[in-house]
């Protein structure tokens, strides 16, 4: 018989032991219907991690599954018996996102259900026409589809999804919302030409990657009668395309007038010809679409020209002039543009929540040195990588008393004394810091501060050592208490003292990045697992030790369900990195864990935490 897999493991500390302690007494005894309603109000993860451990709740975790009106089965790789195994029966199903790089055509009828109104398939890789076929003919009231093709050496399975889609579109009448993520390779190697054409006149979102330029005229043509069917109801459009041109901004702008929200993302792959290059005639034509709220306008940074060379200040004072509706602004690699620029759009967009500028190398501390009016209404701010910018934008930021996210990474003269006047802002949930120039003094404030943080990055602050680690945990404030995911890699001085300060005073940590910490060893690892083990704490989800080069060869081995007594039970993932992984003695080789552990994700591919942006299949074996 095969193994149940057990989507907890243990997740939650000691509750598989508590659960296993009452399974034989009055967890029996209770009403099968009482204990279907309370395994659906703890959630799907804790509901399997409890019944491994109880032969009643096993009963009710399976009835209960069967009326679960949403799932997401996107942090670990199932495969098709698990996919099968769960969703058998459930006929309530509204919202499914599922991460595919086990599965193929085996899971197509459980995954294809007439319930469905939302589904998000992830890394797919062994699908077939036949998947799509079955979600055209049985998901007639889909709403929204978000496929994502993980890159492959090969193209065949990328040809077949490509041109299985149809199915999708022909089958589902009602979608409102289409995202086709495939792998970047050359843009227009997609034929979205033929593809566009079947998509339904109620599309309302549209996401296409990658997409070339010509591509992208073809499907948004000014002229009327050469519209596409969704022209007239399309309020969000999301591109990636090989180079974001003027000509393209016009053709945007002149057949959807009603655009909402608009995402223009390039990545050219040679020097960009200035003569088509973006400039500020670009720009002054999104003045058009008098009502968008959203705009990202953004260069890759892999890309071989990284800044947009034609557009200057001028070109953004006349997006501030049309677009004053905006309430997301988002721009990268506008290199030209100076503070004039910034703080125009900063002004005169009255309802603006969220600003994010990248790469901005004439951006300095007087952008936001007088904000008036958007200190009140701005809830995310993220300058990324302006070299400009010191701890003067830190303190004027701290006069917007909503603020809930600042991403600060790259800039690196932050000091400790913009740390200081962060510190007091009550809102501010997630905070990156990565290569400020703080020390040990700086976490301290943040420690005995107001800030109720739950996302914290320091990777690359280089002055840091254990010592600020503890006083930002054990200060005054409330930081160890809400903090819920920490980067702390790149930091030469971090070692297991700064680890066991992290699993002794964190109750919610559940993501933890030590990336290329050269001090970290395997009594580190053993330590952190076995504090979380004994204290009963939230236990880990995600644990990036890439580069950590003092691993021995038989790290691997704490992660192995067998070692005694099992540690990081409820771990999801786990980033290896290059580390050497060859089998010593008894250490269990990849292939070995992630079979007595199927819920684990293990990468190899030095990905960030997750593997969120990337589309490769998930390490099962090396």
């Amino acid at each position: 018989m095969e193994k149940r897999p057990r989507a907890g493991d243990g997740g939650g500390g000691g509750g598989g032991e508590a659960s296993a302690s009452l399974g034989g007494g009055l967890v029996d005894m209770l009403p099968e219907a009482l204990l279907v309603e309370v395994v659906g109000r703890v959630g799907l993860e804790a509901a399997c991690s409890a019944a491994a451990s109880c032969r009643a709740l096993r009963g009710a975790a399976g009835a209960a599954l069967t009326a679960v009106t949403s799932l997401d089965l996107s942090v670990f790789p199932p495969t098709n018996a698990i996919v099968n195994r769960i969703l058998d029966g459930n006929g309530a199903l509204r919202s499914l996102t599922v991460n595919c790089s086990l599965l193929d055509d085996s899971a197509a009828a459980s995954i294809a259900k007439g319930s469905l109104r939302e589904l998000e398939l992830l890394k797919c890789s062994s699908f077939t026409p036949y998947l799509f076929a079955v979600i055209g003919e049985r998901c007639a009231n889909l709403r929204s589809i978000k496929l994502e093709v993980a890159d492959l050496n090969g193209s065949e399975h990328f040809v077949i999804c490509r041109k299985s889609l149809a199915h999708i579109f022909k089958g589902c009448d009602y979608l409102e919302n289409i995202s086709l993520k495939f792998p970047l390779r050359t843009p227009g190697s997609v034929d979205f030409d033929s593809l566009v054409s079947a998509i339904p006149s109620t599309t309302k979102v549209l996401l296409l990657q990658p997409v070339a330029n010509w591509q992208a005229k073809k499907l948004f043509p000014i002229s009327p009668s050469l519209k596409t069917p969704f022209s007239d109801s399309l309020e969000s459009l999301s591109l990636v395309l090989d180079i974001i041109t003027d000509e393209l901004v016009t053709f945007i702008t002149g057949s959807l007038p009603q655009l909402l929200e608009l995402c223009l993302e390039d990545n050219p792959g040679s020097e960009t010809d200035l003569d088509t290059d973006l400039t500020n005639i670009g720009l002054q034509a999104l003045g058009i679409c008098q009502n968008l709220t959203h705009l990202s306008l953004t260069r890759g940074k892999l890309s071989y020209s990284s800044t947009f060379r034609r557009v200057n200040d001028f070109g953004i004072l006349m997006l501030a002039e049309g677009c004053k509706q905006l309430q997301t602004i988002r721009l990268g690699g506008f290199a030209k543009v100076r503070d004039a620029g910034y703080a125009a759009l900063l002004h005169s967009c009255k309802d603006l929540k969220k600003f994010e500028v990248s790469t901005a190398s004439c951006l300095s501390d007087l952008t936001c040195l007088d904000l008036d009016e958007a200190a009140t209404k701005i809830t995310e701010v993220r300058l990324l990588s302006c070299s400009l910018l010191t701890s003067e934008t830190a303190i004027s930021l701290s006069s917007c008393t909503n603020l809930e996210v600042l991403d600060l990474s790259g800039c690196r003269s932050i000091a400790d004394a913009g740390l200081v006047s962060i510190s007091q802002l009550s809102k501010l949930t997630l905070l990156d810091l990565a290569g400020a120039d703080i020390t040990d003094a700086g976490l301290s404030a943040l420690g005995n501060g107001r800030c109720p943080i739950s996302s914290l990055c320091l990777r690359g602050c280089r002055r840091i050592t254990n010592n600020g680690i503890a006083s930002l945990l054990l200060g005054s404030g409330t930081i160890n208490k809400t903090l819920v995911a920490l980067d702390i890699g790149n930091i030469a001085r971090i070692s297991g003292r700064a680890v066991t300060v992290i699993a002794k005073n964190c109750e919610q940590i559940s993501s933890l990045c030590l990336r290329n910490c050269v001090l970290i060893t395997d009594p580190c690892l053993e330590t952190l697992g076995s504090v979380q083990h004994n204290s009963g704490k939230r236990a880990l989800r995600m644990l990036d030790l890439s580069y950590c080069s003092r691993l021995s060869r038989s790290f691997l081995r704490l992660f192995d369900p067998l070692f005694d007594p099992p540690l990081f039970r409820g771990l999801r993932w786990l980033g290896i990195g290059k580390n050497v992984l060859e089998r010593r003695g008894n250490s269990p080789t990849v292939a070995e864990i992630l079979e007595r552990k199927p819920g684990l994700t293990i990468c190899a591919n030095n990905c960030e935490m997750g593997c969120r942006n990337q589309c490769h299949p998930d390490v099962r074996t090396l």
